[in-house]
């Protein structure tokens, strides 16, 4: 079984392209679902049959749905496998569905908000102007953090856009607003250098004090910090917060769905489209409060 799954690893590694992270996440999913198996005595895949993944699911039903759905997602992914490499004659997850998920709407900052986190990063210290320009890059390219903190000197092109590498190592060329410009100019110029000669010369475009590329866990210390100078009490606030924020304010703003979905790197517009339910909840919102008879 052990093999089975180091194979199967392996196999969206380098084939399919997935980043280390998602890999680590799969093999933590593996890990719990071999374990949970051999503890019933099956220590071969092709022995599995689908009561063994349904005993398994009633196992996490105390999990929230999104973390029992990426599980079972991860099983029914490395069945898959299998059954397409020869390993196994029958795929034991073909019939068994994923739990439905509510549909939970992203939690978008209001403009206001932006703006006093964005202030909260005023000021000439370099660690200041870094964190400015990581804060104002992410909410101008809606940038996941893995993408910001993989990016190289090299990714922000011509000043007036970046280059973002997304997941499957998929690029896409996302424009960069006036502010986003001029905050990643100032730490470029006065940051930076001063990061980098404690280094080791690494071409990250966000360095850490001691010259090594910023971590995605102290990005999002970054943004903890800065909420809190900013007295921003939000619940459950995070870097992919601007990403949502990034999207919602857009197409607040009459963007195209579409375009959103390019600028996101969504591979499917189905997924930018929970962005246009926020919005329409906005509408409503105001429509009930502003017109005499919508109540």
């Amino acid at each position: 079984m052990e093999r089975a799954v180091d194979r199967y690893l392996r196999h969206v590694a380098i084939e399919r392209g997935l980043s280390a992270n998602t890999v680590a996440a799969y093999r933590r999913d593996l890990a719990m679902y071999t374990a949970h198996v051999a503890a019933t005595g099956v220590t071969d895949a092709a022995a599995i049959v689908p009561a063994d993944v349904t005993a398994f699911a009633v196992a996490r039903a105390g999990l929230a749905p999104t973390s029992r759905a990426r599980i079972l997602s991860s099983v029914r992914g490395f069945h898959r496998f299998l059954l397409e490499e020869g390993l196994v004659a029958v795929d034991a997850t073909a019939d068994i569905a994923p739990p439905k998920q509510p549909k939970r709407l992203p939690k978008a900052l209001t403009h206001d908000q932006v703006d006093r986190l964005l202030a909260a990063t005023e000021g000439d210290d370099p660690v200041r102007l870094r964190d400015r320009a990581l804060l104002e890059l992410l909410y101008a390219t809606g940038a996941r953090i893995s993408e910001a903190t993989g990016l190289s000197v090299d990714d922000v092109l011509d000043a007036h856009a970046v280059r973002l590498t997304g997941k499957g190592n998929k690029q896409r060329i996302v424009p960069l607003g006036s502010y986003a410009r001029a905050a990643i100019e100032a730490y470029l110029v006065r940051a930076r250098p001063l990061f980098a000669v404690a280094g080791r010369g690494s071409a990250a475009l966000f360095l850490g004090v001691r010259g090594a590329p910023l971590s995605r866990q102290s990005a999002w210390l970054v943004l903890r910090d800065t909420a809190a100078r900013a007295q921003l009490r939000i619940d459950h606030l995070s870097p992919h917060s601007l990403r949502h924020t990034f999207a919602t304010h857009l197409l607040e703003g009459g963007a195209d769905v579409r375009v959103v979905q390019e600028l996101l790197g969504h591979a499917s517009v189905a997924t930018t489209q929970i962005y246009t339910l926020v919005t329409a909840d906005t509408l409503r919102d105001m429509y009930v409060s502003a017109h005499p008879r919508a109540r």
